[in-house]
Protein backbone atom coordinates (compact mmCIF):
# COMPACT_ATOMS: atom_id res chain seq x y z
CA UNK A 1 0.00 0.00 0.00
CA UNK A 2 3.08 2.31 1.17
CA UNK A 3 4.04 1.76 -2.90
CA UNK A 4 1.17 2.60 -4.31
CA UNK A 5 0.90 6.03 -2.43
CA UNK A 6 4.63 6.67 -3.54
CA UNK A 7 4.24 5.32 -6.53
CA UNK A 8 0.83 7.71 -7.35
CA UNK A 9 3.33 11.04 -5.42
CA UNK A 10 5.65 10.19 -8.36
CA UNK A 11 3.43 10.24 -11.11
CA UNK A 12 1.97 13.38 -9.62
CA UNK A 13 4.98 15.11 -9.75
CA UNK A 14 5.88 13.31 -12.94
CA UNK A 15 2.68 15.16 -14.28
CA UNK A 16 3.62 18.72 -12.93
CA UNK A 17 6.83 18.51 -14.11
CA UNK A 18 5.63 18.07 -17.71
CA UNK A 19 4.06 21.15 -17.21
CA UNK A 20 6.32 22.78 -15.75
CA UNK A 21 8.62 22.07 -18.89
CA UNK A 22 5.42 22.58 -21.14
CA UNK A 23 5.24 26.07 -19.67
CA UNK A 24 8.69 26.54 -19.90
CA UNK A 25 8.52 26.34 -23.49
CA UNK A 26 5.84 28.61 -24.02
CA UNK A 27 7.33 31.35 -22.47
CA UNK A 28 10.26 30.80 -24.16
CA UNK A 29 8.56 31.30 -27.44
CA UNK A 30 7.28 34.20 -26.32
CA UNK A 31 10.20 35.74 -25.13
CA UNK A 32 11.60 34.94 -28.61
CA UNK A 33 8.83 36.44 -30.34
CA UNK A 34 9.33 39.66 -28.04
CA UNK A 35 13.12 40.18 -28.17
CA UNK A 36 12.11 40.40 -32.52
CA UNK A 37 9.48 42.34 -32.01
CA UNK A 38 12.15 45.02 -29.98
CA UNK A 39 14.61 44.52 -32.63
CA UNK A 40 12.59 45.98 -35.09
CA UNK A 41 10.66 48.37 -33.21
CA UNK A 42 14.00 49.72 -32.63
CA UNK A 43 15.67 49.33 -35.95
CA UNK A 44 12.02 51.04 -37.17
CA UNK A 45 12.88 53.55 -34.50
CA UNK A 46 16.34 54.72 -35.79
CA UNK A 47 15.21 54.66 -38.93
CA UNK A 48 12.56 57.60 -38.03
CA UNK A 49 15.60 59.18 -36.06
CA UNK A 50 17.72 59.49 -39.37
CA UNK A 51 14.92 60.54 -41.40
CA UNK A 52 13.99 63.41 -38.45
CA UNK A 53 18.08 64.01 -38.32
CA UNK A 54 17.76 64.52 -42.33
CA UNK A 55 14.85 66.36 -42.40
CA UNK A 56 16.04 68.91 -39.92
CA UNK A 57 19.67 69.31 -41.82
CA UNK A 58 17.95 69.69 -45.34
CA UNK A 59 15.28 72.46 -43.72
CA UNK A 60 18.83 74.07 -41.98
CA UNK A 61 20.22 73.89 -45.54
CA UNK A 62 17.06 75.82 -47.24
CA UNK A 63 16.73 78.38 -44.64
CA UNK A 64 20.29 79.47 -45.13
CA UNK A 65 19.97 79.72 -48.93
CA UNK A 66 16.70 81.57 -48.82
CA UNK A 67 18.36 83.68 -46.27
CA UNK A 68 21.15 84.47 -48.47
CA UNK A 69 19.27 85.16 -51.50
CA UNK A 70 17.18 87.70 -49.54
CA UNK A 71 20.34 89.52 -48.41
CA UNK A 72 21.17 89.39 -52.37
CA UNK A 73 17.82 90.61 -52.94
CA UNK A 74 18.44 93.36 -50.70
CA UNK A 75 21.67 94.10 -51.87
CA UNK A 76 20.15 94.58 -55.22
CA UNK A 77 17.83 96.94 -54.27
CA UNK A 78 19.67 99.31 -52.35
CA UNK A 79 21.89 99.81 -55.55
CA UNK A 80 19.50 100.96 -57.64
Amino acid sequence: MDNEIILRQFEEIEKKVERLIDVYKSLEATNLELRNKIKRLEEELQGKVDAETNYTQEKALIRSKIDSLLVRLEDITEVE
